[in-house]
């Protein structure tokens, strides 16, 4: 199903302020939050998509690639995507605009009586370097990384103790993770929520830790990742893959991997957006003659007419032979500027006929009016 506009999501205009979709957002997540909808499934997914409309509209970042690019855009930038993602990730990220400790504190929707879920840990985001050429950078390109790590414990397959039946409820919260206190105050009774110092928020008690991970449930090692880059992309750009960060302790939830790209310096092409830029050369004859010449792109090479009488900085344009656009079937193009080779060491025979043709009159310079600059040239042909 196609995702919706996270304006209308939200149920504000793209003028918005960002107290006015802080305000929005409260609500939409106020009367989806699970706690007012046990077992609604509509009613969750619309929690969900609330979060991920306000996990980008209300990033400066984001919010303005988002209205230049739509959905599209956001591929790469990392945050929540509503498909694929827990609750506890929510109330983890955004648990404090409703002044709780993760949840929402209704106290009692839905049988939790002012608890929220037990913390589920997360494994710190991982973040890596990738090279790429640009005829990489032209397609959709697979990279296969070994990234080092941290892995579930093999010995105990991440539950961080050495027999699966010694981890328990903890008997001070009672699996909820968290407790509640209470103070009082000028206003009377404040109930808070905290987590439960004894099991750290996990609701569970390690009684037997594995040797091997000292209960963590997570060692170091590595793990081959399958990179899949789309074409387009561009130096400094940020890819990301959900869970493929480092393990998280005891059965949480993995991090993310972050990607950073870094384009390989080409030794024939500069590229600017999805253009790419050629200088190239050819003979004295080769100019003044005409005829064609194979000019070198990425994926081949193109074989283009000279006119007679071509000269130094002609200005060549090959369209949709540069890169496409990220996420696009449109190529940029191949922008060739033309120089003339002199050659520095002449035979004896060779400076005999130049020095012959020097006496013609057609070898004598007639620029006429001024010659426009490259950038006007280059200029001219997008205009």
């Amino acid at each position: 199903m196609a995702k919706r506009d996270y304006y209308e999501v939200l149920g504000v205009s793209k003028s918005a302020t960002a107290d006015e979709i802080k305000k929005a957002y409260r609500k939409k997540a106020m009367e989806y939050h699970p706690d007012r909808n046990p077992g609604n499934a509509e009613a969750e997914e619309k929690f969900k998509e609330a979060a991920e409309a306000y996990d980008v509209l209300s990033d400066a970042n984001k919010k303005a690639r988002y209205d230049q690019y739509g959905h599209e855009g956001m591929n790469g930038m990392g945050g929540f995507s509503a498909e694929g993602f827990d609750l506890g990730s929510i109330f983890e990220r955004f648990g404090d605009l409703f002044g709780g400790m993760g949840g929402f504190n209704f106290g009692g929707f839905g049988g939790h009586g002012g608890y929220s879920e037990p913390r589920i840990r997360k494994g710190s985001t991982l973040r890596i370097n990738v090279k790429l050429t640009l005829e990489e950078m032209a397609k959709t390109t697979e990279k296969k990384i070994k990234l080092k790590k941290m892995v579930l414990c093999p010995e105990c397959n991440g539950i961080g103790s050495k027999d699966k039946n010694a981890v328990e409820t903890c008997p001070i919260c009672k699996g909820r993770g968290q407790v509640l206190r209470q103070q009082r105050s000028m206003f009377g009774i404040i109930q808070q929520t905290e987590p439960c110092s004894h099991c750290h928020g996990e609701g569970t008690i390690v009684k037997n830790p594995c040797p091997h991970c000292h209960g963590e449930g997570i060692v170091s090692g590595e793990e081959v990742v399958t990179i899949s880059i789309p074409a387009g992309v561009e130096h400094g750009m940020q890819l990301s893959m959900r869970e493929k960060g480092n393990a998280a302790p005891r059965g949480g939830i993995n991090g993310d991997l972050l990607i950073n790209i870094e384009e390989i310096e080409h030794e024939l092409f500069e590229r600017d957006g999805s253009n790419l830029y050629l200088n190239f050369y050819v003979s004295f004859p080769q100019a003044a003659l005409g005829g064609s010449v194979e000019i070198p792109t990425l994926d081949g090479k193109a074989r283009v007419k000279l006119s007679p009488g071509t000269q130094s900085g002609q200005i060549l344009r090959l369209q949709g032979k540069g890169l496409p656009g990220i996420h696009s079937s449109n190529k940029g193009d191949l922008i060739v500027n033309i120089n003339i080779w002199t050659p520095k060491n002449l035979t004896k025979e060779e400076k005999s006929i130049i020095e012959k043709l020097a006496e013609s009159e057609n070898f004598n310079p007639k620029p006429g009016k001024r010659e426009r600059s490259f950038f006007n040239k280059v200029k001219q042909i997008f205009s």
